[in-house]
């Protein structure tokens, strides 16, 4: 099926859409897809079985769906994966999705990436209208890296942070934290991150998927990590909000900010502005909830788009108050059993 292009103005804007909580959803997170060409060890079992081809919506149902989004209201759009930049011609709906910023509909549209092609996209991301990103990279070590993402070449990532960097983009380095596994190298993480410009964002572990693996070997809580950082460095507090779950600080010896994202220790559910599509067309409003909305039979069954709409604001009528992450012996199964690449980071 081709859909053709929305284009939509701010005059096209409906009432924001608010949930049952109070809080206004402006922010999309779209899973483009749920390949990837890394098989990080807390993301992805290490023989995953990928959604069948066409079961994922093609890019002109992805461009009319987040069109629809932005005429609901987001004003913030970040594509993610899996591993966005591999699947073909995503470059055609990143150019597409540009045109919201052009009229003013759409305040910023983002990518997280693991970095493995920025340096063959990253000036057509520039020009597309991206002027930030998030990079996911969680050891400076080439053997760790090897075995962290399995398959991963940790040369070809930092060549497309520089080749990011060289393109104008804003590179924003987010860092899972693993206990016994990269806890050691945070510190050093922090001070090549911040002395290369780069702002880093560390993230506890969250339990979703089937890894081959126990969580409580991985979990490392974020209230441990930030002591040890502050028997080395000076931390303070900032107010600073980007519109996601990061709280941050600022780092007195390194100068660079530091983002701390806790779905564990210290949740951030009352001021989540957030709903996530996958590529099959899903809408999940928790990241950590099973709850969905088909919106792929919604699109598909009604070209006018009013059932579509209508389903939107069904779905964002269920947006849970919070998610129920937990990890601890008793829990070594994953609280939610979708992979994070298909829900989309």
């Amino acid at each position: 099926m081709t859909v053709e292009p929305r284009h939509v103005t701010p005059s096209d804007a409906t009432a924001p859409m608010i949930d049952p909580f109070g809080r206004a959803v402006t922010y999309l997170r779209v899973s483009v897809t749920d390949r990837c060409d890394f098989r990080c060890t807390y993301c992805m079992s290490e023989h995953m079985t990928f959604l069948p081809k066409p079961e994922i919506l093609t890019l002109e149902e992805l461009d009319q769906l987040c069109s629809a989004f932005i005429a609901k209201g987001v004003r913030k759009l970040r594509l993610t994966g899996g591993e966005p930049l591999v699947r073909r011609d995503v470059m055609t709906l990143i150019r597409n999705l540009g045109r919201h910023l052009d009229t003013g509909a759409l305040d910023e549209l983002t990518l997280t990436t693991n970095g493995s092609q920025l340096a063959k996209y990253a000036d057509d991301l520039y020009a597309a209208g991206i002027r930030r990103i998030n990079v996911s990279l969680d050891t400076l070590d080439d053997k760790n890296f090897a075995r962290i993402t399995r398959w991963g070449r940790l040369n070809q990532v930092l060549d497309g942070i520089k080749a990011a960097t060289r393109a104008g983009l804003k590179v924003k380095i987010n860092t899972v934290a693993l206990k016994g596994e990269n806890e050691d190298e945070i510190p050093s993480l922090i001070e090549w991150a911040h002395g290369e410009g780069h702002d880093l964002t560390l993230i506890e572990t969250m339990p979703m998927g089937d890894i081959d693996g126990d969580r409580t070997d991985q979990y490392l809580p974020l209230s441990r990590v930030r002591e040890t950082l502050e028997a080395r460095w000076t931390l303070s507090d900032l107010p600073d909000r980007t519109g996601g779950p990061a709280r941050y600080v600022r780092i007195k010896e390194t100068g660079g900010k530091l983002g701390l994202i806790t779905p564990l220790t210290h949740n951030f559910c009352e001021s989540c502005n957030r709903v996530r599509l996958t590529c099959t067309g899903q809408l999940f409003m928790c990241l950590g909830q099973n709850d969905d909305a088909d919106l792929r039979a919604a699109l598909r069954n009604d070209p006018s788009g009013a059932l579509l709409n209508d389903a939107i604001d069904e779905a964002i009528g269920r947006k849970p108050k919070g998610h129920d992450f937990v990890i601890d012996r008793d829990h070594a199964k994953p609280a939610v059993a979708r992979h994070m690449s298909l829900t989309g980071g």
